[in-house]
């Protein structure tokens, strides 16, 4: 099962379902003539003059070289990945997919408590070291006054029962949610959130947070926005009240500052991928926080040398994920954007992009680092 498939399954509405042709088909150059008692025809996808954005699917016709990656070039920890496969065939499905590919390890990040959590951490854990499960919070009662005792104590028994860390915990500007558990109006750096990482950081738990969403979805959706068709799908410029991307990731440094003893990793490069001069800084002035590179693959893909400059630079302080699923295609489009140098090549059924995406060529030793080391030493360190 691959992304897209997954958020089918789970009712996320795609983007072929209602969504407003002015928004994505270009205007006519002339008029067809239509009227009240003659109504236009159905436009027909291959017609360039109605063609519509959502239906729009390139495909490179350059003379260069294609590069086929296989298996990953050094065995990897994916550092985020969900509960995707639901059945014992399914669970042994992927391990037998990740043996085929080099990953060595998958974090679960099951964003779940109470007898959902035990429900997964039994299902994996049949699987050995091949898959490391974390928990989520139980955010019930954030507004009572017994809400810090009732979140840790829950929280050590799902260390108890065997969770290595928390995630994935989302705060996308309307406050913090594990799940279906929500705390709206609640940040990372409200005061109610200190004992959970001075918990975390007492148990040495890595704490997985994901902040903001990628910045296309805070722009208008017109034809200026280059992202407009992912964009569109998870939409936030309609929602007025929320803290913005900025706002968000500001949030996440003030968080991290204040618990320097807690391990933080930033989901999705905390939707910096638009600006890798800003998450850089980010991590130069957070020692404690690292990032992982899940599921922004096709936002960074789109500028290779500025990317290839930042992994140079940080490579130390990154860590491999996926969240895409368990499919073996979507593995190696990963491995071909980090591994080889080609060019101009489309991947819009994984990422729902339109844009082409170029390799970074990293080499060997940055490789190991992003794809293994760093995270070997980030689950070694909790003792």
């Amino acid at each position: 099962m691959n992304r897209r498939s997954f958020l089918k399954a789970s009712s996320v509405a795609g983007l072929a379902a209602g969504l407003p042709s002015a928004a994505f088909a270009s205007a006519p150059k002339q008029s067809t003539g239509a009227t009240a008692s003659q109504p236009q025809s159905k436009p027909h996808p291959q017609n360039p003059e109605t063609l519509l954005l959502k239906d729009y699917r390139p495909k490179s016709i350059y003379k260069i070289p294609i590069t086929e990656v296989a298996k990953a070039k050094f065995p990897i920890i994916d550092m985020h990945s969900h509960p995707y496969a639901k059945t014992p065939a399914q669970i042994a499905e992927w391990v037998r997919t990740m043996d085929e590919v080099g990953v060595e390890k998958t974090v679960i990040l099951a964003m779940a408590t109470g007898a959902e959590f035990d429900k997964i951490y039994k299902d994996y854990s049949q699987h050995g070291d091949r898959f490391e499960i974390w928990c989520g919070l139980d955010f019930t009662g954030y507004k009572e006054p017994a809400f810090a005792s009732s979140v840790v104590k829950e929280l050590k028994r799902c260390v108890q029962t065997g969770a290595r860390g928390v995630g994935e915990i989302h705060d996308k500007g309307e406050g913090l949610h594990s799940g279906k558990s929500k705390a709206t109006g609640m940040h990372p750096d409200d005061p109610r959130m200190d004992p959970v990482f001075e918990t975390c950081a007492e148990l040495r738990l890595p704490f997985s947070l994901h902040v903001a969403d990628p910045i296309w979805m805070y722009q208008k959706m017109d034809r200026t926005n280059d992202g407009l068709m992912n964009a569109y799908n998870w939409r936030l410029d309609n929602k007025p009240n929320i803290v913005g991307l900025s706002g968000m990731v500001d949030i996440l440094e003030r968080t991290t500052k204040r618990h320097p003893q807690t391990t933080f990793i930033a989901c999705h490069l905390a939707n910096l991928d638009y600006d890798l001069t800003r998450m850089g800084e980010l991590l130069d002035r957070c020692p404690n926080l690292h990032a992982d590179i899940s599921a922004r693959y096709a936002e960074t893909a789109a500028t290779p040398r500025a990317a290839s400059q930042f992994y140079s630079k940080y490579a130390g302080r990154l860590v491999y994920g996926t969240d895409m699923g368990f499919d073996k295609p979507m593995y190696l489009v990963t491995f071909r954007i980090l591994e080889t140098n080609d060019e101009h090549f489309y991947e819009i059924d994984q990422f729902d992009y339109h844009w082409y995406l170029n390799g970074f060529g990293l080499p060997d030793t940055i490789l190991q680092q992003v794809y293994h080391d760093n995270a070997a030493k980030l689950l070694a360190a909790r003792g």
